[in-house]
């Protein structure tokens, strides 16, 4: 089916075409106005929507070529670092929804109690006499009238006047109407109503009026047919997809029947939106009862609608259907921007939250690494240590412990019940066989006695090491396996709990080859080969006391020791040498992790958080210029680097405020301002920040070959410059430090440094109670670029090496305090002596700083040489320098009041 414009025309020069002064009637006007921006807007919309779904996809689509890229990735803990990406996306039941919104036409469905209430509402509307009314439309609707058979009609735009039937969203039926042959006023009553001839597909045609119509360029009109012809909520299902219908119903009578009200009902479970209910000229004689039925049938008044009644004239018609009309249509977009920016902020936040995890992971895994290989090597030469001193002491302490064990080692060895030897119950002699594996057993008994002790006492000597290195060292290796692949896995701790073993699990066992158990084995040889005997011996009590008094004898202590610690030894470097070579492993497997991550990083803050931002900035403006429209500029206030700030008398329910108009001239400034209002609207209100109401996009700018982004803010009295230089009292100024200072903890808190703090950046109101604006170069720490920004004199030396943190902000306010201390806006001797901007940064970057005058407190002076600080880690915290500066207010105003009393007294 050919689009109106295209189908070929048809005796379209039949109807008398008669001149209406309604025709362009405000009503006409105010509704084409609501429709046109409805439909401007709706682009902006679409297209944001569009560029949010191709951003998301390219997303999706780098972390499927990372991960494909990088074998084990998402298996090895990188998930923790790309796997968040998945986040960054659309969820399917939003898309759908705002898919709905911007492919929406909106449609203007005309219902009522009768076709002649509808075809009069419909004259109303387009401002002419098109169709029939009063007796030439004859019988009324419904079961009262059930000769009344109108079909349904659609009034749609076009160059030329034409009628034809067409079946709705299909094809145009070929078909002789009565408008074709002849001339004609209004559309011919035997074209709108359905003859008994035709069938069935005719009669569900609907008959298509196009026009050139202004209202119509804007929006397409449909009216429903008759209730015999077909149901209401049959005749609006196609209107289920696709538009954004505008319902109004005309009333011309007291009360709706029954069938009225099952068709309304009908009507709100097809379409759920508003109606407006419209009476026509001449129609209900008691409104006060029809209200009455529409309110108990809950058609209107309720909470989630905004149906209304409107009155019978043409200029009522105007008051309450335009504003009917446009709260709709913005509602409508409203939501949908809104839900739309608030997609943008939630991954946007996903992002800074990202690029902090990522910085954070690029900054602490090779410290991670370092403290792991400094606190081993650490541990390892601490247990050498205690290995090679503690010969001599271990030969002491096994002399100690064997004389101290022996009275119990011999009373235990004389009491030994001996196991698998069957003993006579009077002691008499057993074999040569036997008396060997007595002597064997006692000799084991008084082994395992040693071996407790020497282990107990050895490991009391290396137990300070435990909370030394064991609790942080295992935790940071944990952290760093955590994150590699399964093949590092846990090694690198395993080999460290072998060197902790060999610390506090020292085995003085002397098991069967080992260096310490044949040397004990000789010495019992020995022992055996001195007793001597014909016939084996009675194994008695003080035989067996015998036996084991010449063993502890002949041990040598000297040997054990000696043997122990060459053991512990060659345990410690086995274990170390293990250790070491696992956590080169480790390192290497976090190389190119971190490799990946630090690219990552660059893609979040240089190309994926200032897209997204900048989608945010342009759905949070629309939705703004929905609500409270386009701002008006007042008199120029003043002009920075990057704006003009224009006095706007009202906006949004605030007054009055500060337009600050910005042109960013590339993608770079529009990223920045982007980024910048996303800071400065997420940030929770405070009283030391200008509030950021709002902002608009105009893209009339210039005749509408570039766009400004206009911010609207708070609208303070002064800035601090000219506050400076009308004269502030020293009490005024150093409450003005505090707040200040408040200011900069307060972003602080937020993770945001403001790195440009200067005297034009800090607003004053009527009580001279200062507020920080202009967060342009505002940023939090793990999104910044390492980029140069600020004004010369505030700025730090580190500024310009690209590697800086909140320190930077410390220092501007020590040079702000300095003009503050001095209650004058001159320049400083050491900068005013700079003929150039490189001259001053490279005087700031060897030392030079503003002088200290004559006038200065000497607290004062020490404070702000400690704020500009060349060592940003010799700064003073922010948290320190607020209590001193209260202290010295506390004391300055205090001398300050008691002078004055002096003064006062004398007089």
């Amino acid at each position: 089916r050919a689009p109106p414009s295209e189908r070929p025309s048809r005796q379209m020069d039949g109807r008398q075409r008669m001149e209406n002064p309604q025709k362009n009637s405000p009503l006409v006007r105010e509704l084409t106005r609501a429709f046109s921006h409805y439909n401007k807007h709706n682009v902006f919309l679409k297209k944001n929507l569009n560029e949010t779904l191709s951003f998301f996809r390219e997303i999706r689509e780098n972390q499927s070529n990372t991960c494909s890229g990088t074998p084990g990735a998402l298996d090895t803990g990188e998930e923790g670092t790309f796997g968040q990406l998945s986040c960054i996306s659309l969820p399917r039941h939003e898309e759908d929804y705002l898919q709905n919104v911007v492919g929406s036409a909106p449609y203007i469905l005309i219902l009522g109690q009768d076709c002649s209430a509808r075809y009069q509402l419909l004259n109303c509307l387009l401002g002419e006499r098109l169709l029939p009314l009063g007796s030439e439309v004859g019988g009324a609707c419904g079961p009262e009238g059930g000769a009344c058979r109108r079909r349904k009609l659609c009034f749609t735009h076009g160059r030329q006047t034409r009628l034809s039937l067409a079946l709705p969203g299909q094809y145009e039926l070929v078909h002789q109407l009565t408008a074709h042959c002849g001339r004609w006023d209004t559309v011919p009553l035997e074209d709108l109503e359905i003859q008994e001839c035709e069938d069935p597909t005719q009669r569900l045609a609907e008959l298509e009026v196009t026009l050139h119509h202004t209202l119509l360029q804007e929006v397409k009109i449909l009216v429903v047919p008759c209730r015999g012809v077909q149901p209401v909520h049959e005749a609006l299902e196609d209107c289920r997809r696709g538009i954004l219908p505008i319902i109004l119903y005309a009333v011309s009578k007291d009360a709706l029947s029954a069938e009225q009200v099952s068709d309304l009902q009908k009507v709100r479970e097809t379409l759920p939106f508003p109606v407006c209910f419209i009476r026509t000229p001449g129609g209900p004689s008691d409104p006060g009862a029809l209200h009455g039925q529409l309110v108990s049938l809950e058609l209107i008044g309720a909470p989630a609608q905004t149906q209304s009644m409107l009155g019978e004239s043409v200029e009522r018609l105007q008051r309450v259907l335009g504003p009917f009309t446009r709260q709709l249509l913005q509602s409508h977009q409203v939501e949908a921007a809104s839900l739309l920016n608030s997609v943008h902020c939630r991954c946007l936040d996903l992002f800074i939250n990202q690029a902090f995890d990522m910085q954070r992971d690029l900054q602490i895994t090779p410290r991670r690494l370092e403290y792991t290989r400094e606190k081993e090597r650490e541990l390892f030469s601490s247990l050498m240590a205690i290995a090679n001193r503690k010969q001599e002491e271990m030969k002491e302490m096994i002399v100690e412990t064997l004389s101290c064990m022996k009275e119990q080692l011999l009373e235990d060895a004389a009491d030994l019940q001996f196991t698998d030897i069957i003993m006579s119950s009077n002691g008499e002699p057993v074999s040569s066989k036997d008396i060997k594996m007595c002597i064997s057993q006692i000799q084991d008994l008084i082994v395992v006695r040693l071996n407790q002790a020497v282990a107990n006492k050895l490991t009391s000597s290396v137990d300070y090491l435990r909370e030394s290195f064991v609790g942080t060292l295992e935790r940071c290796l944990g952290s760093l396996e955590k994150n590699t692949p399964e093949s590092c896995s846990n090694v690198t701790s395993n080999h460290l709990k072998q060197i902790l073993n060999a610390a506090y699990n020292v085995e003085v066992t002397f098991h069967s080859g080992s260096s310490v158990t044949r040397l004990f084995w000789e010495q019992i040889k020995q022992i055996i080969h001195r007793i001597t005997w014909v016939n084996p011996p009675s194994v008695t009590p003080e035989w067996k006391r015998k036996v084991a008094q010449d063993a502890i004898e002949s041990l040598s202590a000297a040997k054990l020791a000696k043997s122990i610690c060459s053991q512990f030894r060659t345990r410690l470097n086995s274990s170390h040498e293990a250790f070491a070579a696992s956590l080169r492993q480790l390192e290497e497997g976090h190389t190119g992790r971190l490799e990946r991550t630090e690219d990552l990083w660059l893609r979040v803050r240089k190309d994926h958080a200032p897209r997204l931002a900048r989608l945010s900035l342009e759905s949070r403006s629309l939705r703004d210029v929905l609500l409270h429209g386009k701002p008006k500029m007042g008199r120029e206030l003043g002009r920075g680097q990057y704006g003009v700030v224009f006095l706007c008398d009202s906006w949004g329910g605030h007054h009055p405020c500060a337009l600050k108009s910005v042109v960013p001239p590339d993608d770079k400034h529009w990223n920045d301002l982007a980024l910048e209002f996303h800071y400065t609207r997420s940030l929770p209100k405070h009283d030391r920040l200008v509030n950021l109401h709002g902002s608009v996009i105009d893209h009339s700018y210039s005749g509408g070959s570039s766009m400004a982004v206009l911010l609207i803010m708070e609208r303070l009295y002064r800035d601090l410059y000219t506050g400076l230089k009308a004269g502030l009292s020293l009490k005024e100024r150093l409450q003005i430090a505090l707040d200040v200072v408040e200011g900069i903890r307060f972003l602080h808190s937020q993770g945001l440094l403001h790195r440009d703090i200067k005297l034009k950046n800090v607003l004053l109101d009527k009580q001279n109670r200062a507020k920080i604006t202009d967060l342009g170069f505002c940023k939090p720490e793990a999104m910044m670029s390492g980029s140069i920004v600020g004004t010369p004199i505030h700025m730090a030396p580190e500024l310009f090496t690209g590697k800086y943190d909140n320190s930077v902000d410390v220092y501007a306010f020590g040079i702000l305090f300095w003009y503050l201390c001095s209650g004058s806006v001159k320049l400083p001797e050491a900068f005013e002596k700079c003929s150039s901007k490189d001259q001053l940064w490279t005087n700031v970057k060897k030392g030079s700083r503003p002088e200290r005058l004559s006038t200065f407190d000497e607290e004062c002076w020490q404070l702000m040489e400690a704020c500009w600080n060349a060592d940003p880690s010799q700064r003073p915290l922010l948290g320190i320098v607020q209590p001193s500066l209260q202290s010295i207010m506390d004391r300055l105003c205090d001398n300050s009041d008691q002078k004055s009393g002096s003064l006062e007294d004398s007089n």
